[in-house]
């Protein structure tokens, strides 16, 4: 069986998307996420005959064999699905404009362009497939919603082309008029006021940005309309805004940029959300916000230092591993003291490696205990200097992807730093 799959908060794209696979690849069945934007709701009730959806719960995920992922590279966006990161007999296609997270896919198509969906059409256009007038309007409402009516600086030229191609295959622009109208109202309006009122202006890096911290009371739908018009209104280079939700104590940050030099996908990711170089946005809990704007702007600012260096915040003395260690006895000591993962020395005490609880998944037989851990192990590790900054070991681990870097200094190991130390002292440094 082969089915599709895009990101939970689905927007106009990522339907947009989901459904362009259909022609790519007849038989397909499309999983829609429990949860879609308010547009999309509307859009949905009308038209969802038109299309053969299926919930995640439909589907017997044991008989899948291929996953065609669109709009996004992450598999913690795609709800239920997750559980198939761990097989390895699924062929994997994916189709994104984000940039690179952790799904390892066996094809990809991956390109920045304004819409995802462009990416697709392009697809459709070289296998010279058909495609119905209902079709063209809504993956040219994917289009248009993901690039600001091709207003957006993230708008490149392959996504005009497809706009183009789409309004030759009569996309119904009078539809798009009906559905792309955003929610704006009073309370939004009032939120966008609020906003207003404190308004500062910063320069960081010669790039004027404004950054608004705002207390809500519940789930308020478009808030990214709000920072939209926001960045708009105060005239900067890009926008955020901080929205602390009182009742459940969770932080969302949405993100506008209107400059090329300024990726907020990027930064987003960093905060563990996602997005593309225009917009983005992250949720986070029981976290200060006064810490979330510190570490905006230091991204921004792209500084290799900060006030505090990697060594005030490392974890020591560091427990280590021989390479000839038996992986029966490192599973055991990790286990007595408490820890995911370990660097792994020499007999000179040089690092050669590193091990963690993904590597020990290589482990698939009970003979395989008495091998030494390295054979197991992650070679060349990433490690980082003493002198550098807490800024600088958070984007080491969100480039590779890892959980852990040994610290560095005269070519011997002196500390480590976790995710857990990053992340605790980018949003607990600051008192609440």
């Amino acid at each position: 069986m082969q089915v599709a799959a895009t990101h939970t908060g689905s927007d106009f794209d990522a339907l947009a998307s989901l459904v362009a696979t259909s022609v790519l690849y007849p038989g397909i069945k499309l999983i829609l996420p429990h949860s879609i934007n308010p547009n999309l709701k509307t859009f949905l009730s009308l038209h969802k005959d038109l299309f053969n959806f299926y919930s995640s719960k439909d589907i017997d995920i044991d008989k899948i064999k291929s996953l065609v992922v669109v709009d996004t590279s992450s598999w913690k966006r795609l709800e239920e699905l997750q559980s198939l990161k761990e097989r390895k007999d699924i062929e994997i296609i994916l189709f994104d404009h984000h940039e690179k997270d952790d799904i390892e896919p066996d094809y990809v198509i991956r390109k920045e362009t304004g819409a995802a969906v462009t990416l697709i059409i392009q697809e459709i256009q070289k296998q010279k497939k058909i495609i119905t007038p209902i079709q063209a309007t809504l993956f040219l409402m994917g289009i248009y919603e993901d690039t600001g009516n091709l207003t957006f600086p993230s708008t490149t030229s392959d996504d005009v082309y497809a706009a183009a191609y789409l309004l030759d295959r009569k996309a119904d622009l009078s539809i798009l008029n009906t559905f792309l109208q955003y929610a704006y109202g009073k309370k939004q309006k009032n939120i966008l006021f609020r906003m207003l009122q404190k308004t500062e202006r910063l320069n960081v890096n010669n790039f004027t940005i404004s950054i608004a911290t705002m207390e809500i009371e519940g789930r308020i739908q478009n808030l990214a309309v709000v920072v939209q018009m926001y960045r708009e209104i105060v005239n900067v280079d890009a926008a955020f805004g901080i929205f602390l939700d009182t009742k459940t104590n969770k932080s969302m940050i949405i993100g506008r940029s209107g400059s090329e030099q300024i990726n907020m996908g990027l930064i987003m990711r960093t905060l563990g959300g996602g997005g593309h170089p225009g917009a983005g946005s992250a949720q986070i809990k029981n976290v200060n916000p006064n810490a979330i704007e510190t570490m905006i702007i230091e991204l921004i600012k792209g500084n290799n230092q900060t006030s505090v260096n990697i060594s005030d915040i490392m974890s020591y003395p560091v427990i280590t591993v021989n390479e000839n260690t038996p992986v029966e006895d490192v599973t055991m000591l990790l286990r007595e003291v408490g820890c995911t993962g370990v660097p792994i020395t020499d007999k000179d005490d040089k690092l050669v490696g590193i091990v963690s609880r993904r590597d020990f998944k290589k482990v698939r037989k009970n003979s395989q205990m008495k091998s030494p851990i390295k054979a197991f192990m992650s070679r060349n590790p990433v490690y980082i200097s003493s002198d550098k900054s807490a800024m600088e070991a958070a984007k080491l681990m969100i480039k590779h992807d890892i959980g852990r870097i040994p610290i560095m200094k005269n070519d011997k190991i002196i500390g480590i730093v976790t995710r857990s130390d990053t992340m605790l002292y980018f949003y607990d440094l600051l008192p609440d």
